[in-house]
């Protein structure tokens, strides 16, 4: 029977950690760019020629804050995943450890 295992178990856990961290990080980012926070007009990707030919300002730039948000979350999403298959890694290398060959 074919394993599913394809990475060690110092992999997986590598994998577990840096998925907490990046679930985490990804999702108070789409936090606060949800809450259109001005510290982070920085990253909300729009030029001048936008906010001069649009006749109502704010609403683009804030409609650009929800979608890096949404990115964001989708992201975080995207982490989750990469961290149930490193769990899963992880309980196929414990399983395989008891396992006689």
């Amino acid at each position: 029977m074919p394993s599913l295992l394809f990475c060690g178990p110092k992999m997986a856990a590598c994998g577990i950690v840096i998925s907490i961290w990046g679930v985490i990080m990804l999702a108070m980012l789409g936090i606060f760019f949800s809450a259109k926070s001005a510290v982070l007009i920085e990253d909300v990707p729009f030029t001048e020629e936008d906010i001069r030919k649009d006749t109502n300002p704010p609403q683009n730039i804030y409609s650009l804050y929800n979608q890096v948000g949404i990115n964001c979350f989708i992201a975080a999403g995207i982490y989750v995943a990469v961290g149930a298959v490193s769990l899963c890694q992880v309980r196929l290398n414990k399983r395989q450890e008891y396992m006689v060959t």
